[in-house]
């Protein structure tokens, strides 16, 4: 099912860091060979975000050769201000075209008002035009990344000829407890595991909810919204979020 409201653009950096939420913890990282879900939602979402919504990314299509760089860095630690020398795996040259669409957030019920498909769609399209809203990184914060519009499928991709590569078992994202899909995922944290397969250097990503692993990470509170929660204060008076 194609969206009415479809963004497309592309995203490019010179290093990327897509690493399992585990290997984030400390130590020495190394990074998936493609973008996450989770990463490509979090550069949309710093882009144009509102509470009404949520974003899906449908594909996205590898640029550029797959090419890993090692750098050595020194992480402070966290429980004092002593540092390690780690090691941590990039990939570099990164560039991939994104293909996204939103949904309504049905668990914001309080935010009905803000429903104009027409209104977020077109400020989502300034804002790429524009480079986000808010900063862009490739999965890290040092790996600063870049956003332009972009026509889904036109110019020459490394992989166009490669008729399909598998990446094994892969993270794919995290539901929390504002997008909840289902009495499971309420009021929780769940992560996503998927089989990802790149075909012609396209790969079409699954809903959360149709990834075949989920795992429980916690409970969570789903942050509600209106004039007597002090956040929004203005979302009676003039009946949206702006």
């Amino acid at each position: 099912m194609r969206h009415p409201n479809i963004v497309e653009f592309e995203v490019w950096g010179d290093y990327g860091l897509f690493a399992e939420p585990i290997l984030r913890v400390g130590g020495e990282k190394c990074t998936y060979q493609v973008p996450t879900y989770e990463t490509l939602k979090g550069i949309l979402s710093s882009v144009y975000w509102k509470p009404t919504l949520i974003w899906y990314i449908d594909a996205v299509r590898v640029m550029n050769q797959i090419q890993t760089e090692v750098k050595g860095i020194r992480p402070i630690h966290y429980n004092d201000s002593r540092n390690d020398l780690s090691y941590y795996t990039y990939l570099k040259n990164c560039r991939y075209q994104v293909r996204a669409h939103f949904e309504w957030n049905e668990n914001r019920p309080e935010l009905a008002k803000d429903r104009n498909e027409n209104k977020h769609h077109e400020i989502a399209k300034r804002m790429i035009t524009k480079g986000g809203r808010r900063d862009i990184f490739l999965g890290t914060r040092e790996c600063q990344g870049y956003v332009a519009p972009c026509v889904f499928g036109e110019g020459e991709g490394f992989y166009d000829s490669l008729a399909e590569l598998s990446f094994g078992l892969m993270y794919h994202g995290i539901t929390y407890a504002d997008e909840a899909y289902s009495t499971q995922t309420q009021a929780a944290m769940t992560a996503h595991f998927w089989y990802p397969v790149m075909k012609n250097g396209v790969i079409s990503f699954l809903r959360p909810e149709s990834c075949p692993l989920h795992k429980r990470l916690g409970d969570m509170r789903m942050k509600v919204f209106g004039a007597d929660t002090g956040n929004f204060s203005g979302l009676r008076e003039f009946g949206e979020v702006t």
